[in-house]
């Protein structure tokens, strides 16, 4: 039996290019890119070069590109960075960040514990489509707020947020602020880069997210765009590797697969052709599903959305129980982010954007990848109305 990945949200397979990018890494060029000798030197050389790709992508300098462990670490040294750097300068000043209420769960727990600090938050409501409204934006800014982070693309329902827009109301903002008291955006956009436009100043952020292992590169290596005059302190001490703001020793492999990776994004006309492609896979699903499975909910905004991502809701089933017998017949799905996937509570962004607790419980997501074809949908669709069906037939909640 064939079996079929469609939870690429929750990572991608690594390329082939990339892996052969990275494999001198682990042999003959193992060295310390910190050290001075040639084998360092050839290590440092891999890690540059990676660098270099990763600004072309994101139209950036060099020198603003942070390599972490992940997109987890890059979330935490933005924001717990800024908001620290901004206490130190002065012990007794009143701080406030704002973020939406659908973030990844890298951005909410820092806030949790932001709070911790005394540092103010506020979490901003979406819509039903899951898209932060402007005017709550506007609404929500106060003289001491210092920083909003909000993520590009929401890793459960895929809406794009609108990301220039709420930088030209930071933007407007800051022209009647001092330096000191100017507001830095920062947005997670690790499920963007695949289909969205990243490039740094058209977005008008100050700070970045990416991670490797969403875009066919290798897990536990991340990015933090850093724009130059953007005050951070580091949250991770010991080395002076990164500029001094992310200190430890450099995973040279894991770094060379993600700029690999990255330039492999810098193809225009091949990701259009992918996601032209991908697009076609997703609309089908969607049309399908809607038609063949009675009271089969789409959640999120299907245009304000990138092509990969179709989220559904089925009332009277559990969706965990739809992944484990979708995976029996050989099918890859998720019910929502795999970082929250051992939790037992709703989905925080369906409950955000209004979906009721049971409903929410019924919620499957399938993300389709490069490599999808018309017939891993076709697969699907044989199989999920029966699993469906077979599942209300054996629930106590009836219709």
């Amino acid at each position: 039996m064939k079996r079929i990945y469609l939870d690429h949200s929750a990572t991608t397979p690594v390329d082939p290019k990339v892996l052969r990018a990275m494999k001198p890494y682990f042999t003959a060029d193992f060295g310390n890119a910190s050290s001075l000798h040639s084998f360092g030197q050839k290590a440092r050389a891999g890690v540059e070069k990676a660098r270099e790709q990763v600004a072309k992508f994101l139209e950036c300098e060099s020198k603003e590109v942070i390599f972490t462990s992940g997109a987890t670490e890059s979330n935490n040294l933005a924001l717990f960075g800024l908001v620290r750097r901004a206490r130190a300068l002065d012990l007794k000043r009143k701080v406030h960040v704002i973020t939406s209420a659908i973030e990844h769960p890298a951005v909410l727990e820092v806030c949790r514990e932001l709070k911790k600090e005394e540092v103010e938050v506020t979490y901003l409501p979406v819509s039903r489509a899951g898209l932060v409204r402007l005017e709550d934006v506007k609404k929500a800014i106060r003289p001491e707020t210092i920083l909003i982070s909000i993520m590009y693309v929401n890793n459960e329902v895929g809406t794009i947020q609108p990301i220039q827009e709420i930088s030209q109301i930071i933007k407007e903002v800051n022209a009647g602020r001092g330096k000191e008291d100017k507001i830095y955006f920062h947005t997670d956009a690790v499920q963007a880069a695949n289909f969205c436009d990243c490039r740094v100043d058209w977005l008008g952020v100050d700070m970045l997210s990416l991670s490797a292992h969403k875009i066919y590169g290798p897990k536990g290596t991340g990015v933090l765009f850093i724009k130059s005059g953007t005050p951070l302190l580091p949250i991770i001490f010991g080395g002076h590797q990164e500029r001094g703001i992310r200190s430890g020793t450099e995973n040279v492999a894991g770094i060379v697969g993600m700029g690999r990776a990255v330039e492999m994004l810098t193809d225009k006309n091949e990701i259009k052709k992918i996601n032209a492609n991908i697009k076609k896979l997703r609309d089908k699903l969607v049309g399908e599903i809607l038609k063949k499975i009675p009271s089969a909910i789409l959640n999120g905004d299907l245009k304000q959305r990138v092509p990969g991502n179709a989220n559904f809701c089925f009332k009277n089933v559990e969706g965990e129980s739809i992944l484990l017998m979708l995976d029996m017949e050989g099918i890859a799905v998720s019910t929502g982010s795999a970082c929250s996937s051992g939790s037992l509570e709703p989905s925080h962004v369906l409950t955000a954007m209004g979906v009721s607790p049971e409903v929410t419980h019924g919620s499957v997501r399938v993300t389709f990848g490069k490599d999808n074809s018309r017939e891993d949908v076709e697969r699907l669709l044989k199989v999920l109305p029966g699993i469906v069906a077979r599942l209300r037939k054996m629930s106590p909640i009836k219709k």
